[in-house]
């Protein structure tokens, strides 16, 4: 165990107090709906807690970075979300939901749009991108931009994973010392220290699994096409997609529901067909689901055949090779 890993331990248990209330820690988007439906959590509460805990953690405290800026009109938002489910008037899955943006996801707000990159500091989008205009119309709460490595890992062929000028390095929470991955790198990291429900990046080459893998998340990487990439900044048209960050799988499917493009967009050809050009065109693209969550199956694994290589392995530290173990242990205990 390292200094720099002691150190963060006693600062995350030094800032608790900061962060109250603890129950919302983890907590599902089902389980937030189910209280705030009840009555016993608000979207304000909700969204004043994670203002907090970014606050404590993020920007003090153990410093974990993740968060570029916070939204001057979350709580504003909320408050909307909130009057709206007072009148019976739920818009989505999200509905007073507090979610992050990768600061390379245009919002038409008071927000900026970097990439993480000085030379677009300063600057604010004209309008939402399409993806952040699911969110507001689906009643989530914009909670602010999330850090990645520096136009999206597109800077240098030598840039390091995490960091931009404008934000510095990103952390991995569960070991400061440790890399966060990118590009997706504050998504992934935010969603894994509870500083949203549900945070979104963007990939064209690992960016959203990648950081999900490393700071044990999950990462839904869409098909290109499925979510949209009007008004995010581009580097490649036949891969780039946007995709969410979260603690289940089911979380995770709620929010594609969102912000999938069921629709042809005017912003992003990929949208109206697939496959993309270089494989030809005028081909119709199959209908979205309705419900990603429909898919999500505790008997998954059920007689499914995983193959296991232990190459690289078995010669790890000990502590490593019995976690790769148990992980290989559940899989069979779920069906495998």
């Amino acid at each position: 165990m390292t200094r720099t890993f002691i150190a963060a331990l006693l600062a995350l248990a030094a800032t608790s107090a900061m962060a109250q209330p603890t129950e919302f820690n983890e907590a599902t988007v089902a389980q937030l709906q189910a209280q705030m439906a009840a009555g016993t959590l608000t979207s304000v509460k909700l969204t004043s807690f994670y203002l907090d805990r970014i606050q404590a953690l993020d920007q003090n405290g153990p410093g974990v970075n993740s968060v570029l800026e916070v939204n001057p009109d979350a709580l504003a938002m909320a408050q909307n979300a909130d009057n709206l489910r007072a009148r019976g008037k739920l818009l989505g899955p999200l509905h007073g939901i507090p979610v992050l943006l990768k600061d390379n996801i245009d919002t038409g707000d008071r927000m900026q749009t970097t990439a993480g990159s000085f030379a677009l500091a300063g600057k604010t989008a004209i309008r939402d991108s399409t993806v952040a205009a699911k969110l507001r119309a689906g009643g989530a709460v914009i909670l602010g931009k999330t850090n990645l490595s520096e136009w999206a890992n597109f800077r240098s062929f030598f840039s390091t994973s995490g960091w931009s000028g404008r934000g510095g390095l990103t952390h991995n929470p569960y070991s400061l010392d440790r890399n966060a991955c990118g590009s997706s790198s504050g998504s992934a990291a935010a969603a894994a220290a509870n500083f949203a429900a549900i945070s979104f990046g963007s990939e064209t080459d690992g960016s959203i699994v990648c950081p999900a893998n490393v700071n044990s998340v999950v990462g839904l990487k869409p098909t290109v096409g499925v979510t949209s990439r009007g008004g995010v900044v581009p580097i490649s048209h036949t891969q780039d997609t946007v995709g969410p960050h979260a603690r289940t799988v089911t979380d995770a499917a709620a929010a594609l529901n969102v912000v999938a493009s069921r629709t042809p967009d005017p912003r992003d050809p990929a949208t109206s067909g697939v496959p993309l050009g270089w494989q030809g065109t005028g081909r119709t693209r199959p209908a979205l689901p309705a419900d990603y969550t429909a898919f999500v199956d505790p008997n998954g694994l059920a007689g499914a055949h995983v193959g296991v290589t232990r190459q690289g392995i078995d010669s790890a530290p000990p502590q490593v090779v019995a976690a790769f173990d148990s992980a290989i242990a559940a899989i069979q205990g779920a069906g495998a």
